[in-house]
């Protein structure tokens, strides 16, 4: 498994999704660590570990999105917490240095990652990191990402949900949703670009097409409208376009769930309300468009996930 061989799992546990907008990461933090596994820890990972679960933002863009963080699992029978953080793709250089001052290099040399940064900045972790980085599949990773979250749960809660009632501020009701027996699902990915994918089981999945976003109006338009006018009716025609496919797509593969992930998704409800209103019309009320928490950073979990099963 691209060379990732560890006599033990040592930490710390990090898995990458390089898009290319933003950058996913997930990190494991151990809350059993013993007195004798503390005391013999090198000061390199304590700084990490400090570094990471002290803070809530990093610099000036990265964000540790503390809401969705994952308590008490256990993983390869250590237990602890799982941590989100997100940082724009243009600061990944930054990131890089970062790892290279903090001497990552010192306590293991490879990290799984997946999307295309993982290909756009392999160069840069080996020469500048010391780093090698195992390259995963992006759909894999996405998928299997899903299906764990999904299957531990949000610290008790359903991570799955919809929208009743969505085109209605005053009723409009975010309600839980059992995906257990998920198969068959339509996977809509929604992030710099979209995937739409046909899920049969955790091994047996096909990418049914993707999209870009919709190019912006005449320049003309453009001057005569406002920004926000102009942001929100882009924002309008980019959902109700991946509604129109992804509803096209269920048709076509015979499949009534779909569910919707990916960052376009974060802290965009008037998206998610229209893609719930969108399938539910142009379905005449057979598909319902399903949300998962933790958005974007499933192609993330997956590349953690991998490094635990290189082990």
């Amino acid at each position: 498994m691209c060379g990732v061989f560890f006599f033990l799992l040592v930490f710390p546990w990090f898995g990458l999704d390089i898009g290319g907008t933003l950058v996913k990461l997930v990190y494991f933090e151990p809350k059993d660590i013993t007195a004798e596994e503390e005391e013999e820890e090198v000061e390199n990972l304590k700084s990490i570990r400090k570094y990471l679960t002290s803070n809530v933002a990093y610099g000036s863009t990265g964000i540790r999105d503390v809401h969705l963080e994952l308590k008490d699992l256990t993983l390869c029978g250590r237990k602890g917490n799982l941590h989100f953080i997100r940082f724009p793709t243009h600061d990944m250089p930054a990131f890089i240095q970062m790892g290279s001052e903090k001497h990552f290099s010192s306590l293991h040399t490879t990290l799984c990652a997946t999307g295309g940064g993982a290909y756009k900045f392999e160069q840069d972790f080996r020469t500048v990191g010391d780093l090698q980085l195992c390259k995963l599949d992006e759909l894999d990773c996405l998928i299997k990402g899903v299906l764990y979250i999904d299957s531990v749960g949000f610290n008790g809660d359903s991570e799955c949900y919809y929208f009743e009632n969505p085109t209605d501020s005053e009723k409009c009701q975010k309600l839980p949703f059992n995906l257990e027996n998920p198969y068959p699902l339509l996977l809509v990915n929604i992030g710099s670009g979209v995937s739409i994918l046909a899920v049969y089981s955790k091994d047996n999945y096909k990418r049914v097409t993707g999209t870009s976003f919709g190019n912006m109006m005449s320049k003309e338009k453009r001057e005569s409208v406002s920004k926000e006018d102009l942001a929100r009716a882009t924002l309008i025609t980019i959902t109700n376009n991946i509604g129109s496919i992804a509803r096209m797509c269920a048709l076509n593969e015979n499949i009534n769930r779909v569910v919707f992930v990916g960052n376009f998704l974060r802290i965009n409800t008037i998206s998610m309300r229209l893609l719930a209103y969108a399938l539910d019309y142009w379905s005449k009320g057979q598909l319902k468009a399903l949300f998962l928490e933790h958005e974007g950073y499933f192609g993330a979990v997956g590349a953690f996930l991998e490094l635990l099963n290189s082990a």
